[in-house]
């Protein structure tokens, strides 16, 4: 008799991600082998009626079997997995990766330890997927954000900078004093948002001027913000506790908790549709985390571990950041960021 799957969640990960793994049961059969794409999975944990298993390197998608030590069965109403696939290693990114919307790049971090200064901090990801080294001169950078007017922008945590980065790498400081630097948001009307971990949001106007703006609870490592599609800024800030939220600030700068209920919500993102992606844990496990936009729906949408980060590309694809790499995931082929 074979063993069938009956639900496996999430439907995407990143490789090193968790899955859990549902099953029909089954006379008393022992389930001990998974595999994905053919290649065999590392089972964390097995029940008669669960499996939990580790999404192995070296694969982009395929479908999940399980089956018993000698053999491994087909499931009959076969459980697909979408894989994301590696575009860039050897990073340390910290936060968000980020577009420019004028020709696609993606531009990443390799942050480094505090007040270590690395050869090369910033890296551009061509359209095409090559990898070029792009900047040296910040030191820690940290979140990396583009103006309504298509201007780079990154945030020092070491010394409190905001630097403007034009297209040929040219590095000048446009506010500064801004305490341990971190998260960094444009609203609608091009106004800037820097989140100071220790405790404050300022709001920076055009021409470098900072003034606070909002308090907030210190976060043990960043403070990340987004602009949602009410205009509200959302802002994660990872404290000790397991059990963390999102904070929404409305246009005059009064907070109201929007969702708790995660551990260390770090990057944020949101989609057409007014979704909220952040990279968090729910419920003990890790990766991206959808949330409604009345708060109502909450689901982990993507398995990995050790993740910072996402951001979504002009074609719809989710780039997921962990500490050491980026990751394209083509959810919109399964109608996972529909559904």
């Amino acid at each position: 008799m074979d063993i069938s799957i009956d639900k496996m969640w999430p439907r995407a990960a990143i490789p090193g991600g968790e899955i859990a793994i549902d099953l029909v049961p089954s006379s008393g059969q022992t389930v001990s082998v998974v595999t994905i794409d053919g290649v065999r999975a590392h089972v964390v944990a097995a029940s008669r009626r669960r499996l939990l298993a580790i999404v192995p390197d070296g694969i982009t998608a395929g479908e999940v079997s399980v089956g018993q030590e000698a053999k491994i069965s087909q499931a009959f109403n076969s459980a697909k997995l979408i894989v994301g696939s590696k575009i860039a290693g050897d990073l340390h990114p910290v936060a968000n990766p980020a577009f420019d919307p004028s020709d696609g790049a993606l531009y990443v971090t390799r942050s480094g330890s505090r007040g270590e200064h690395v050869p090369v901090s910033l890296y551009r990801v061509t359209s095409e997927k090559i990898v070029e080294e792009f900047s040296g001169d910040i030191t820690n950078p940290t979140a990396i954000a583009f103006s309504p007017r298509g201007q780079m922008f990154v945030t020092s945590r070491l010394d409190g900078t905001v630097y403007r980065v034009s297209p040929a790498n040219d590095c000048s400081v446009f506010a500064s004093e801004l305490g341990i630097a971190t998260g960094l948001a444009f609203n609608a009307d091009g106004d800037m948002f820097v989140g100071d971990r220790a405790g404050t949001i300022f709001r920076v106007n055009e021409i470098g001027e900072a003034m606070e703006w909002a308090e907030h609870e210190p976060s043990v490592s960043a403070y990340h913000l987004a602009f949602g599609p009410d205009e509200a800024l959302y802002v994660s800030g990872p404290t000790v506790s397991s059990f963390d939220g999102i904070t929404r600030f409305d246009k005059l700068g009064a907070p109201e908790v929007f969702f708790h209920g995660l551990g260390r919500p770090q990057g944020l993102a949101f989609d057409v549709a007014g979704n909220l992606y952040v990279a968090a844990s729910l419920r003990g496990r890790r990766g991206i985390v959808r949330i409604s936009p009345d708060a109502k729906k909450v689901e982990l949408l993507v398995a990995g571990m050790n993740v910072v980060g996402l951001a979504f590309d002009p074609d719809g694809d989710m780039i997921v950041a962990t500490n050491d790499a980026v990751y394209r995931l083509k959810l919109g082929i399964e109608g996972l960021l529909l559904s």
